[in-house]
């Protein structure tokens, strides 16, 4: 017995030991990057690292970042990229270390990460102790991840707000919770700026090859800034960074006599990012009517699949297709006095081709198909199978 307590302390000193080491490496690595960014937020997380890079590049800044988006990347000065490869595929928080060394070795100016963590606990120590950030992002406040921040978006704000840098700068494009984001700021005297879209023309978003976003672009600008580059630099640094592989886009494809302009709103994910995006595209005319609209739905994400069922009027909606399973809690919430159709091609193994006819046939001459709720499964295998056809005009 005695032997046993002696080997298990032994083995519990050696843990303590080896820990106590590897965090003064991660410290002296933190240490030789002088300006880090931590990017939070609900949505446009990834799209705003890879805009900030891409400005503080243009600057003159040796610039590292990471995303942690629909493909985690790690993106080098020089702007190229590598996927971020994990144990099993499991991402974990405890990645970010692994990160930290692969980017002190570049000998950085500047680290741009995107926020993995969605645990507050987890958010809070991402922060103090694997990022230390000296400036913060907090894109936006959208209803998402309830169970683990909410249940209220109020409290979803203060959650993300625990990834502010204690005495550093956080920049928000949020402006309905601005008030409860300030409150949690003072808390940490933290200095946070609000950016208003407004400040963005529309001359300077006609730079970009990609859909992108006001907001976004606002954030960006205000953190090439607080590190001193112009805003002309910085502009044509974001115009030429590469977009995210989750990017909103639009695409044209022809079936015989018939075209379908598909526009992945996969990324959006939740309601009111979803909506917003979606009569963007109809405003700007790059999707036009009729528009028919497909949900993908995933057994894990029952409450979401009904809010993508919830919104279907809003969409302006003609049509609606429905893939994945359960395919029933998306259907089911659809409000009473839509007028459209609905079609269930539910099913995991339902084969995309199929369901891809389907679709197809309910054209008449041409049609917008806008692809909504979460893009893993079926919404997956129905991209690729349009990106391996060849079909695109």
């Amino acid at each position: 017995m005695i032997f046993l307590y002696a080997v298990f302390s032994l083995a519990l000193g050696t843990l303590l030991v080896a820990g106590i080491i590897e965090q003064r490496r991660h410290q002296r690595n933190l240490d030789t990057i002088p300006s880090r960014i931590l990017v939070n937020g609900i949505r446009g997380k990834s799209s705003v690292t890879r805009l900030c890079a891409g400005a503080l590049r243009a600057g003159g800044l040796a610039t590292v970042a990471k995303t942690t988006g629909t493909a985690a990347r790690f993106i080098h000065p020089d702007a190229t990229e590598e996927p971020v490869h994990r144990k099993f595929g499991i991402a974990n928080v405890v990645e970010q270390i692994g990160i930290v060394r692969q980017a002190a070795a570049a000998q950085p100016d500047v680290l741009v990460m995107e926020c993995m963590a969605v645990m507050p606990p987890l958010q809070e120590i991402n922060q103090t102790k694997l990022i230390q950030s000296t400036i913060g992002v907090l894109s936006n406040v959208r209803e998402d991840h309830l169970q683990e921040m909410g249940p209220t978006l109020q409290d979803v704000a203060r959650s993300l707000s625990r990834s502010m840098p204690i005495g550093g700068i956080c920049v928000t494009a949020e402006r309905d919770l601005l008030p409860i984001l300030q409150e949690e700021a003072d808390k940490r005297s933290c200095q946070l700026i609000a950016v208003n879209s407004d400040d963005v023309t529309d001359r300077e978003m006609a730079g970009f090859r990609y859909h992108s976003f006001k907001e976004n672009v606002a954030i960006s600008l205000e953190v090439a800034r607080l590190l001193g580059v112009p805003r002309q630099q910085a502009l044509k640094g974001m115009w030429d960074a590469p977009p995210d592989p989750g990017v909103l886009t639009v695409e044209s494809y022809d079936f015989g006599s018939k075209t379908l302009r598909f526009a992945n709103v996969f990324a959006a994910n939740d309601p009111r990012s979803t909506v917003m995006n979606v009569q963007q595209l109809i405003e700007q005319r790059q999707i036009r009517e009729p528009v028919f609209t497909l949900v993908n739905c995933r057994p894990d994400r029952v409450e979401r699949n009904g809010q993508m069922g919830e919104i279907v009027p809003e969409l302006r909606t003609d049509k609606l297709f429905v893939i994945g399973h359960p395919a029933r809690s998306a259907l089911a919430k659809i409000p009473a006095g839509w007028r459209g159709q609905a079609f269930d091609l539910g099913g995991p193994n339902r084969p995309v081709e199929e369901i891809l006819r389907t679709i197809v046939d309910q054209i008449d001459r041409d049609a917008s198909l806008v692809a909504i709720g979460n893009i893993h499964g079926q919404g997956e295998k129905l991209l690729h199978h349009l990106e391996k056809a060849g079909m695109q005009c």
